[in-house]
């Protein structure tokens, strides 16, 4: 019984704080990421330079600063641009559907989750970040449907108490 209260409180605390398993990245991992493309660009191999500015990418887009996921979403739609084999093209697609997630644009994003989905459907990653995505989004139409009702009601009792003073 304690454990299903508990449940059910960690649910009602998530909804309201909008909560979501997605990983958040702290500034300073982000700086040293930075310098790993730095050093990456200034003499190691294509592969490793590639690798550090997936990290980077990686590291932007699960910033807790809009500029840093926006600059993370740029690097990636830059990157998409170049012919990559499926599986890594699939892991930049989910990373910029993170983005576009932690931006607000959910509707983008879960059209890129269904593009992650078309080359991997049991893939896991995805599909949590579907989940999160259509839970974010119908958690928003319930908060939206609550605001339209109580300013519904606020009229409407605007409205009786106008009504009432007239008699």
């Amino acid at each position: 019984m304690d454990s299903k209260m508990g449940n059910f409180f960690d649910s009602i605390g998530s909804f309201f704080s909008g909560g979501d398993k997605i990983p958040w990245c702290d500034r300073d991992v982000i700086l040293e990421c930075e310098k790993e493309v730095k050093t990456a660009t200034d003499g190691d191999s294509e592969d490793q330079k590639k690798e550090s500015i997936m990290r980077l990418s990686w590291a932007l887009v699960h910033s807790r600063q809009a500029e840093d996921i926006q600059r993370g979403i740029v690097m990636l739609e830059a990157s998409l641009a170049s012919s990559s084999p499926p599986l890594q093209d699939r892991e930049k697609i989910y990373l910029l559907a993170v983005g576009y997630y932690r931006t607000g644009d959910y509707s983008r994003s879960r059209q890129l989750v269904e593009r992650c989905l078309e080359v991997q459907p049991d893939w896991r990653q995805a599909l949590a970040l579907k989940k999160t995505i259509e839970d974010k989004i119908a958690k928003d139409g319930v908060i939206g449907i609550g605001i339209t009702a109580t300013a519904v009601g606020l009229i409407a009792g605007g409205i009786a108490a106008a009504l009432a003073r007239k008699k």
